[in-house]
């Protein structure tokens, strides 16, 4: 080792040795690592952009954890890989990865590949910035600041603040705090021992991440009130009011009902309208959980399933689900602009906020945040925003659902499918009957033989590769089937195949 240090030591000339550790010049090598991020690009551009499109590659390589274990090699050793073996490990993520930007995956809410707001990522992750404050993110914080400022303008709001979270969970949880420091501003300096009994209510329907927030926040999970939902599952507005009502009664202190624009499952908008009367009649705060459903508003055509949105006091909006901006990109924004964000939130941590600073503070945003480092998320919307406009997001929306109409009218023409409900959204549910269930009479042992249907095809066509397309029981309704369609690589033949995919799979059942 000491004749090593005498040559490295020798050939840098005053060179400084501090414990052992040579200190002069860099100690990476810069060349061997462009090198390697330029055959790394080569790698993902060959096999994940130039197929995302390709309905001809599987969308899937299923292997089993064991086995998959096994061909990573996910060991971490003392001693670095090298080039060749990591580039190798590359095209392995690569090839055992679910392909979400192949247009036969139907899975999540989120699904396909948009150019732009790729490519805003890649000048993201090489810029490696974080949002807080302006002299460290000066463009990020601007692009951030015009993009709510657009998507306020959708909500139908003349002003309003806000700022983009990592994830609708994340935007839900900011939402629930929030109503709760306008409702007793104290909390934040006295915490919850002084506080009556607070009630929230939202619908049978809510994203999981209501029960999840109300617990994180130490409001508690029974605390918070499901309101019973129509057959299409929308909240109920007069059960809505019962509620409220009852908790008065029980000498709960009610305030903030959330109501959901676009259900996870069935794609429901509930009542906006109607929940907001009853949401001023009770002096309540009115969260919209639009993570899913709230890229309609782009859509002239389609802004209606929100009618009664702008009523809100604040809305959950996730571009990168309908607008494929790329996850995450998920916004919560705020009615009020009196700083209501930055009151709840602010720790006023002195060496990023100081006030004395050279320009204007104003634009030092991160204090409105319960994060500190923060990723340039609206970045990627903005970026795609600029390349596609308004008219170019909007016709997006509007293909995704009327192909989904499409979808919805060859279920009702082929035999063994059957609808759960006509979608006003783009969530298709149905279950698929084979043949050998067909002439069964219903039930309690038919539904039982159908609810284990839909795992087996969903087994199939994974292990195959064909199509990944997502299933579940619900509301006290046996497995069945829901299609979500987003991507604009879909076209009305992948609707086909998907149908006739199903009945090849289950030919057997």
């Amino acid at each position: 080792v000491s004749i090593c240090k005498q040559e490295m030591l020798q050939k840098k000339k005053n060179a400084v040795l501090v414990d052992g550790v040579i200190l002069n010049g860099p100690i990476t090598d810069s060349k061997a690592g462009e090198k390697f991020v330029e055959e790394a690009c080569k790698i993902i551009m060959e096999e994940v952009i130039r197929k995302a499109d390709d309905v001809t590659e599987k969308v899937c390589e299923w292997r089993a954890p064991e086995t998959l274990k096994q061909i990573l090699d996910l060991e971490m050793r003392d001693t670095g890989e090298s080039h060749q073996k990591l580039l190798q490990l590359c095209q392995d993520v690569i090839q055992y990865s679910v392909k979400t930007s192949h247009p036969r995956f139907f899975n999540q809410l989120y699904a396909g590949i948009d150019y732009y707001s790729l490519v805003a990522r890649f000048i993201t992750e090489a810029l490696n910035p974080s949002v807080y404050t302006y002299e460290v993110s000066p463009v990020f914080l601007l692009v951030e600041e015009a993009v709510i400022k657009k998507m306020i303008e959708f909500i139908g709001w003349e002003e309003g603040d806000g700022i983009f979270n990592p994830g609708g969970s994340v935007s839900n949880m900011y939402a629930m705090n929030l109503a709760r420091y306008k409702f007793c501003p104290e909390i934040k300096e006295k915490g919850l021992s002084g506080l009556p009994r607070l009630v929230l209510f939202t619908s049978e329907e809510c994203h999981y991440s209501m029960k999840k927030a109300a617990s994180f926040l130490g409001i508690g999970t029974e605390n918070v009130y499901f309101i019973k939902t129509d057959e299409r599952g929308k909240m109920i507005p007069e059960e809505l009011e019962k509620q409220v009502q009852r908790a008065r009664k029980e000498g709960s202190a009610p305030f903030l009902v959330c109501a959901t624009a676009g259900t996870t499952v069935l794609g429901a908008f509930d009542p906006l309208d109607k929940i907001a009367d009853i949401c001023e009649k009770h002096g309540l705060w009115l969260h919209v959980d639009a993570s899913w459903g709230g890229s309609a508003l782009i859509s002239r055509k389609h802004c209606k399933l929100l009618h009664g949105i702008h009523r809100a006091d604040s809305v959950a909006w996730n571009p990168h689900k309908m607008l494929l901006a790329g996850i995450q990109c998920c916004a919560l924004l705020v009615k009020d602009n009196s700083g209501l964000l930055k009151k709840c939130y602010s720790a006023k941590a002195a060496y990023l906020f100081q006030q004395d600073k050279f320009y204007d503070v104003s634009y030092d945003t991160g204090d409105k945040s319960i994060q500190c480092s923060r990723r340039p998320d609206a970045f990627k919307f903005w970026l795609m925003w600029k390349a596609l406009g308004t008219a170019g997001l909007e016709e997006r929306v509007n293909r995704a659902l009327a192909l989904a109409r499409y979808l919805v009218e060859e279920i009702k023409k082929r035999e063994g499918f059957q609808l759960l409900l006509e979608p006003e959204y783009a969530n298709i549910c149905f279950w698929y009957i084979p043949p050998s269930l067909r002439k069964m009479e219903d039930g309690p042992e038919f539904w039982q033989k159908l609810h284990q249907v839909a795992p087996v095809i969903k087994e199939r066509m994974m292990k195959k590769g064909s199509m990944m397309l997502g299933y579940q029981p619900h509301q006290g309704k046996v497995n069945f089937f829901r299609q979500v369609v987003i991507s604009p690589q879909v076209s009305r033949e992948d609707m086909d195949f998907l149908l006739d995919e199903i009945e090849l799979l289950a030919k057997d059942l």
